[in-house]
């Protein structure tokens, strides 16, 4: 199963991304395919955070689009959403502890202790940081 990260689901978004065109078309195969793909909920939160942002994009998204979006995701046959169960935190307990994570590092980790405690397989992503979870596979989809 591949997970997709927030910058990702960004530029798919975002018609004004230089990088929309390669994401939106990668994103709407995940989304139109039969293999179950995943979201975890921490990209969903960080996407409409940024979209919506207005010193981040000018003219942000509305709250509306951004919503829209995020429907238009979940509605997807495949979509399967990455959330804590009970093995979450020993998961995450561990990449905290190995890779001497703090401050905002810790919101990567949340997303890396999701998709390994989930079975993914890769976590598409252009956000390099995710090297210090060596045992998350990642592809930049974009290259």
């Amino acid at each position: 199963m591949i997970a997709v990260d927030t910058n990702i689901l960004v530029y798919a978004h975002r018609r004004d991304s230089e990088f929309h065109l390669t994401a939106a078309e990668k994103v709407r195969e995940l989304a139109s395919g039969r293999a179950p793909w995943a979201l975890p909920w921490p990209c969903l939160h960080e996407f409409f955070s940024v979209v919506t942002h207005p010193r981040i994009y000018d003219p942000p998204s509305r709250v509306d689009q951004a919503i829209d979006q995020i429907d238009a995701w979940l509605e997807t046959a495949a979509a399967v959403m990455l959330g804590e169960g009970e093995t979450y935190w020993p998961r995450l307990r561990d990449l905290l502890a190995d890779g001497k994570i703090h401050g905002p590092a810790v919101h990567d980790a949340r997303i890396a202790a999701l998709c390994l405690t989930h079975g993914v397989r890769a976590l598409w992503t252009a956000d390099r940081d995710f090297s210090r979870f060596p045992r998350l596979r990642t592809v930049n989809p974009l290259l």
